[in-house]
């Protein structure tokens, strides 16, 4: 690690250099996977790791989507035989949305964080206010493990009790905030509104979901400097702002594909196209050419900071009708299962929209039925669902667009 301008001197090696070692690292995760995991085994069985000599040779290894994980590992406790490691040698293991269970090795920073945290500002014993969740997911743990990576301590703040929080963060003084950008908002309004000193908060590193020009606008205006990474809890960290904030920069151990989606072929560079991740890593939880349903482009040229790694324009959408609120996945599944528990609901569309820098869902339901009582039921199941809240709105036989659709996003972020 360095105490200079970048984490390590990775950052700054010529591409060349870093297509060659990733390349060998690629081969190398690739025979790892093969010989200890029955799913990478089977999947891999035809591909000899040594004819992986360039980035185009990638094509030909098959993808696995993250959308195929959950009825995997249903039918395949508990991993779907994607684990090269028994369960006795786990660390940790996580259950995100789908649900997908993750198995985790402790391993330093094993999600890679540090390198976020040390663009987004973080240096040395600075203390870290971490609002992500340590439950269930891995979320909070990253974070965890990338500060102490940077030598940061980190108050485990986790979401919700605001109150609470904002009372801490005048007492602390932490200067680095972690989480999803809306809870920033949150907290410092909640500070505002409590008369509470919250400014020692000067940098923060967000992710989770999109954050909006507008909301680091008045962040910014509030003094806090807001930086975004971009990561998943299978993958890591995959990519990361910097302070030029030109694009998100690719991680030092993840070689980053863009495909046509749909397929496994690369797009040109600055198409819009699905984002692949192979984690450069031969551990517990090999991940390899992973279609991750998020779409995203490739810029050209190197960031203005210097660090030389391919940038990307960030997350732009979902090649599926997946799509993410309030940093949880909600997914076409979980609409139908909703359905499934009410029989009067013909059709359901759910519409995901942005107010006051905040995601909201509306459930809209062709039921037959203008009962009020009908729609606070569907209402809890929505909630028991997804685990989180949102509105009901009863629609008229035919109302709803006759288009195949059952998520629609029709967030902005200009």
């Amino acid at each position: 690690m360095s105490h200079n301008r970048y984490f390590d001197d990775r950052e700054v090696r010529s591409p060349e250099e870093r297509e060659a070692e990733q390349l060998q690292r690629v081969r190398d995760v690739v025979a790892h996977a093969r010989s200890r995991s029955r799913y990478w085994g089977e999947l891999l069985a035809d591909v000899d790791p040594q004819a992986i000599r360039e980035r185009g040779d990638l094509a030909q290894l098959p993808l696995t989507r993250k959308a195929d994980i959950p009825g995997r590992q249903a039918a395949d406790a508990p991993f779907g035989g994607m684990e090269a490691a028994p369960m006795e040698e786990l660390a940790h293991v996580f259950q995100s949305p789908g649900p997908i269970f993750e198995a985790a090795e402790t391993k330093g920073d094993y999600w890679r964080f540090g390198r976020a945290f040390w663009a987004a500002g973080l240096r040395p014993g600075q203390l870290v206010h971490n609002t992500f969740s340590y439950h269930l997911t891995p979320a909070g743990m990253m974070m965890d493990s990338g500060a102490r990576a940077v030598g940061c301590p980190v108050f485990p703040a986790g979401i919700g009790n605001t109150d609470v929080q904002v009372e801490a963060i005048e007492r602390l003084r932490p200067p680095v905030y972690g989480g999803t950008p809306s809870f920033l908002k949150a907290l410092l309004d909640k500070g505002d509104e409590l008369g509470r000193d919250v400014s020692s908060i000067a940098h923060a590193l967000v992710g989770g979901e999109p954050l909006s020009g507008s909301l680091r606008d008045e962040m910014g205006q509030r003094g806090v400097q807001v930086l975004q990474a971009f990561a998943t809890a299978e993958l890591g960290l995959v990519a990361y702002e910097s302070e030029a904030l030109d694009g998100l920069i690719t991680d030092e151990d993840v070689l980053l594909e863009v495909v046509r989606p749909g397929s496994g072929e690369p797009v040109a560079e600055g198409e819009v196209g699905e984002m692949v991740v192979t984690v450069l890593r031969a551990g517990a939880f090999p991940v390899i050419r992973f279609a991750t349903g998020d779409l995203t482009a490739f810029l050209p040229g190197a960031s203005p900071c210097g660090r030389t790694a391919p940038r990307i324009k960030g997350w732009m959408g979902r090649a599926n009708q997946t799509t993410k609120v309030k940093g949880m996945f909600v997914t076409p599944e979980q609409i139908n299962a909703i359905m499934a528990r009410h029989a009067e609901i013909q059709r359901a569309r759910l519409v995901v929209t942005r107010e006051q820098e905040k995601d909201a869902m509306t459930l809209h339901v062709e039921a037959g039925t203008s009962d009020a009582a009908f729609a606070d039921k569907v209402a809890e199941s929505l909630q028991a669902v997804t685990k989180m809240r949102g509105d009901v709105k009863l629609a008229g036989e035919g109302e709803l667009p006759n288009d195949g659709k059952v998520i629609a996003d029709e967030r902005s972020y200009d």
